[in-house]
């Protein structure tokens, strides 16, 4: 058994996983939040039980030694030793148009995290760190690359292109990029092999729904769209995130005495589900207060699935037969009465639900479709930490683990 350590920094935290390949097992988790901040903490859970310790984290250097400690712990530790990683694969957001699909880092592709700053201005810092910084405690070590933009890269230019001047595309690279990649493209491959076809012949359109939400039409294997744009905002209703809308909007408002940190803060945190109910931007609360008859909370509701219908509608004319439609995400996942509400009316294209498969199907993978339905619904557990793991072990090894 081969290991590799999954690593995912954010803006203030860095989440790790150790997964034995080819077997595909995870053989324990932890995460260190609140660096920068006080109050910090690491947990760790493996089959010898849980890691904890409390106290200030000022930076990422003494987080990455947090994880070696909790790592390497005589007691309950995932690791003898450091030594038994043969790789670390990092979750890395923004990888421009340089790559499509994920490699080993060296010092281009650390230029390259670089230069897309500007693209993912919170996230590719904290991700370049926390390869610097695992590359200082594990020198030497190979380390690979898996960009969240990847998987887009295959989009067409009729997909990707913006109705704006063709100058602001060369001089600022404005483009859809789209996100959620590493998501879709695990959930779209372990359909395929649900469904027992080969991605040669098969079409999906995958639904990555939660606070943040993304839908992509899949033919042939390759990403030829996707909700999320420039942005991670564009798109669909999220928790907190407005999605689609009239850029004339922002000028209104900026003529109304808004600044453009207020419009960004409005958009990104105050919108979408809690911005239209004034509730909450948790579906299981809007569902509560939608049965007490809380007109705010049904209509943010319909409007989160109306999105998305449009969306499933659009793709499904683009890529003319739907062969699969996937529920990821912890709302695709578990939202059942959500589900179907976006499935409502979809019959017309050939998308019909299996309502009482439906209230059976969340934690494991499971078929949602009735079984005259051209088209197969399928509700799949996503896991990007796995398919960190699986590329990084593919391009180490040479091959990519079997099943």
């Amino acid at each position: 058994m081969e290991k590799i350590l999954v690593i995912n920094c954010g803006s203030s935290s860095l989440k790790y996983e150790v997964y034995g390949m080819p077997e595909k097992e995870s053989l324990g988790k932890g995460s260190v939040e609140r660096i920068g901040e006080t109050g910090g903490v690491i947990s760790q859970q493996s089959r010898k039980g849980t890691f904890s310790m409390e106290g200030d984290v000022p930076d990422y250097r003494q987080a990455v030694g947090l994880v070696n400690t909790a790592l390497t712990d005589r007691n309950r530790g995932i690791l003898s030793s450091l030594d038994e990683i043969r790789g670390i694969g990092h979750r890395v957001v923004h990888g421009g148009e340089e790559y499509a699909e994920s490699v080993e880092i060296d010092e281009d592709v650390l230029t390259a995290i670089e230069k897309n700053i500007e693209l993912a201005p919170i996230h590719n810092p904290a991700n370049l760190t926390g390869i610097k910084e695992i590359t200082r405690l594990l020198p030497g070590s190979r380390q690979v690359a898996v960009f969240d933009t990847a998987f887009h890269q295959t989009m067409p230019p009729a997909a990707y292109l913006y109705g704006i001047p063709r100058e602001l595309y060369r001089k600022y690279r404005i483009r859809r990029y789209g996100f959620h990649g590493t998501s879709h493209r695990y959930v779209s491959s372990r359909a395929l092999k649900m469904m027992k076809r080969s991605p040669d012949n098969t079409n999906i359109i995958s639904c990555h729904l939660g606070n943040g939400a993304s839908i992509t039409a899949i033919a042939n294997g390759k990403s030829i769209d996707t909700s999320m744009g420039f942005t991670p905002l564009e798109g669909l209703v999220m928790g907190t995130r407005s999605g689609d809308l009239d850029p004339a909007i922002l000028l209104f408002l900026l003529e109304r005495g808004y600044s453009p940190e207020g419009l960004n803060t409005l958009l990104n945190k105050k919108s979408g589900l809690l911005g239209l109910s004034e509730i909450s931007n948790d579906l299981r609360d809007l569902e509560s207060a939608a049965e007490q008859g809380d007109t705010k909370a049904s209509q943010a509701l319909d409007v989160y699935a109306y999105r998305i219908r449009k969306y499933i509608g659009a793709y499904a004319a683009t890529i003319v037969k739907t062969d699969i439609l996937v529920f990821t995400g912890g709302i695709g996942q578990y939202g059942v009465k959500m589900r179907e509400r976006v499935c409502h009316r979809l019959e017309n294209i050939g998308i019909v639900m299996d309502y009482g498969k439906n209230g059976q199907v969340g934690s494991e993978p499971g078929i949602i479709s009735a079984g005259y339905s051209p088209t197969a619904i399928c509700v799949i557990p996503t896991n990007e930490e796995l398919q960190i793991a699986i590329d990084t072990y593919a391009i180490i090894f040479g091959s990519e683990p079997a099943g």
